[in-house]
């Protein structure tokens, strides 16, 4: 957590300094009441002495009613009760009102401290999660997809969201009494104990059992609080997993057979939020039972030590409120001790992502582009991690500028991991892959990506208006060019078909259009940029033949100077490629144009 720290401003720092002084001043002012609480209790009590006299002796209230009370303040009384006959003798109904007046002054000032405090707190933590959130979501976005696999998107998901709201929590309850709770607890001891060695005993024991209690209870509930948000994270996945495929939970009748995944993983979430929830409810009950026994055995205590003139009932009234405020002081101790365990877990996880190191890494200074539109392999090999063996080994061929290549093969032989290294979203294990006569680990990844149009083989399209995914990255859209982009993408007829047209807005992963239709929306973001290498990875699998045979047309016809690459599954997709690469098990085992291919 103290890493996380690092992430607060200076101004921030500034804030926690004033919380503390502001909480200080709201120590004084709460202890401060209770004097003047005492005060109200000494003003009434003296005031009723004052009315009946002869609840202090008959023979007072004797010399009161011969006498009046101004005679009485002349007689030299014995000291232990010279200091009660004379405040009794001033005592007004004046006193009650100042001493009144002053306990409400004083707690409206409380009120207005705390609702700084408060202020501040809030700010403070609200930083320190947006300043988390955005530093964790800039990392994340320069991972490359092997970090990415290693934590999982639910992970993730849960990481920038539920964890960091963890961390915001138990930082903005910190703030609040993190302070407060040992000022006011020391500040509440040394009074006691100033007045009072019984008093002060007897607040120890009652400190004793209650932190003996706490031990016991966060020992057992902490180890639940650590596996809770690993328990989040089952749960966001098998959600994640529902709502991404329920078209094809719906299709094969599997709702019950999710809904029994769903059921363990929250099953399993409930049952340790129920055993922590009892244990931590269990805590409530106590803390009333030890805070009512405080002030009851400080009132017993109480009425000895008045028995025996030692103190008087103001002074016992007025510590057991102290003792509540003490008891008040663990009772907050105790809330952050149940929200950290959670936060410091958030944090690590956190700080699990913050400290991974992506192994797609910029070069300290980018070489220069030799070449236009050039693709080079030389003996490459690669493997995913922790893979038993490589996915392409040993693969090597070189395509010029305006040429198209083609790569085919069987399911599994590694046509899409050969141009995700192309794109340099994984690094190799051996070998060299040159972009324009550069290897692609000596040029900055921004460089390397804007020569490059990539179409996934899983058409994505983002939740927003059809331009703003063709035009995607692009903050000064040109109309024309998407216009131009869905010709020749052959998306501009469906597109029209819309009655919002261009503005039609697409849900989240392009749910609400066909795959025909999402695949040609994505071919025409890759256009739209025209890259010097276009990448199509199976990107007219959910086209017809027609439509297929006319969106290559257009793209041979686009830019003559671009080089393209293509991988398909239907011959007719590719046997007009000026080159085809054959894989089978991560090795070429052919490679030329179409009939030379025919003839081996």
């Amino acid at each position: 957590m103290l890493r996380l720290y690092k992430k607060l401003s200076k101004l921030d720092f500034i804030f926690v300094i004033l919380i503390i002084g502001f909480t200080v001043l709201q120590v004084y002012f709460t202890m401060t009441i209770i004097d003047y609480v005492q005060g109200i209790v000494k003003a009434i009590t003296y005031v009723n002495y004052h009315n009946n006299p002869g609840e202090i002796s008959l023979e007072l209230a004797e010399m009161v009613d011969s006498y009046g009370w101004d005679y009485i303040k002349t007689i030299d009384w014995p000291d232990s009760m010279k200091s009660l006959i004379l405040n009794v003798a001033d005592a007004s109904k004046g006193d009650i009102w100042f001493n009144g007046g002053m306990m409400m002054a004083l707690a409206g000032l409380s009120m207005l401290v705390q609702a700084i405090i408060a202020i501040l707190a809030s700010k403070v933590a609200a930083d320190l999660s947006t300043n988390i959130r955005r530093d964790l979501y800039k990392h994340i976005s320069g991972l490359s997809l092997a970090e990415i696999d290693k934590f999982q998107t639910a992970s993730l998901v849960t990481r920038t969201t539920n964890d960091i709201q963890q961390i915001q929590l138990a930082n903005l309850m910190t703030m609040r009494m993190i302070f407060q709770a040992p000022i006011t607890a020391i500040w509440t001891i040394c009074k006691i104990h100033a007045t009072s060695a019984e008093l002060t005993a007897t607040t120890a024991v009652a400190l004793s059992i209650m932190v003996i209690s706490i031990a016991f209870i966060m020992s057992i509930t902490i180890p639940k609080f650590q596996n809770m948000q690993k328990l989040t994270d089952g749960l966001n996945r098998v959600t994640r997993d529902n709502l991404t495929g329920i078209r094809i939970v719906r299709a094969y009748n599997a709702e019950e057979y999710e809904k029994d995944k769903f059921e363990v993983e929250n099953n399993a979430f409930t049952r340790s939020q129920t055993f922590t929830g009892a244990a931590m409810g269990f805590l409530s009950p106590l803390m009333l039972v030890i805070m009512n026994g405080l002030t009851l055995a400080m009132y017993i205590i109480g009425s000895r030590l008045i028995n025996k003139g030692t103190t008087d009932y103001a002074t016992v009234t007025s510590f057991s409120m102290l003792g509540t405020q003490l008891i008040m002081a663990f009772v907050m101790l105790l809330m952050l001790f149940i929200m950290w365990p959670r936060a410091i877990v958030s944090a690590k996880r956190i700080n699990e992502v913050l400290n991974t190191t992506t192994t797609v890494l910029d070069p300290k200074e980018s070489k220069e582009f030799s070449e236009v539109g050039t693709i080079e392999f030389k003996n490459v090999s690669f493997g995913y991690n922790d893979a038993e063996k490589n996915v392409i080994e040993n693969v090597s061929f070189r395509v010029e500028k305006g040429e198209t290549l083609a790569i085919i093969g069987a399911t599994s032989s590694g046509k899409t991991s050969l141009i995700n290294l192309m794109a340099r979203l994984y690094d190799v294990k051996s070998g060299s892959v040159l972009i324009d006569g550069v290897d692609v680990r000596d040029v900055y990844k921004k460089d390397l990506r804007d020569k490059i149009g990539f179409v996934p083989q899983k058409g994505f399209l983002f939740n927003g208006s059809i331009i703003e995914n063709i035009a995607f990255g692009d903050d000064n859209i040109d109309n024309d060019r998407v216009k131009r982009a869905a010709d020749i993408a052959c998306a501009s007829d469906f597109i029209e078909g819309f009655d919002e047209g261009y503005q039609y807005k697409i849900s989240q992963g392009g749910k609400n259009v066909s795959g025909g239709q999402r695949q040609r929306l994505c071919i025409a973001r890759c256009v739209y940029r025209s890259p010097e290498i276009y990448i199509f990875d199976d990107s007219f699998s959910a086209l017809d033949y027609k439509t297929d045979k006319k969106v290559r047309e257009n793209l041979s016809t686009l830019d003559k100077e671009s080089t393209k690459v293509i991988v398909a599954q239907r011959i007719g997709t590719i046997m007009d490629a000026d080159k085809i690469i054959v894989l089978d098990d991560g090795k070429v085992v052919g490679y030329g144009n179409h009939e030379s291919l025919l003839k081996d």
